[in-house]
């Protein structure tokens, strides 16, 4: 994942809601015409980025539900 698409990430948080999301609903436009092994990647990174602490007030949840892993927003 590279620095421009990780500041973007970074407003769209600033935008969201405190509670549950998948990472589709934060990356937003453009998901559905990624190829699969593009999200795949792309998740995987989020997931790392996370546990990381590169996005303050997010974490995994550890939980999968509809089709995705599930992340949290804390609000912090």
């Amino acid at each position: 994942m590279d620095d421009a698409l990780q500041l973007r990430l970074e407003k769209a948080l600033k935008k969201h809601p405190p509670g549950e999301f998948h990472f589709p609903q934060l990356y937003g436009a453009g998901w559905d015409q990624l190829y699969i092994g593009d999200k795949v990647k792309l998740g995987n990174a989020f997931l790392r980025l996370v546990r990381l602490g590169r996005f303050p007030g997010v974490e995994d949840t550890g939980k999968k539900k509809g089709g995705g892993r599930v992340y949290r927003k804390t609000g912090r």
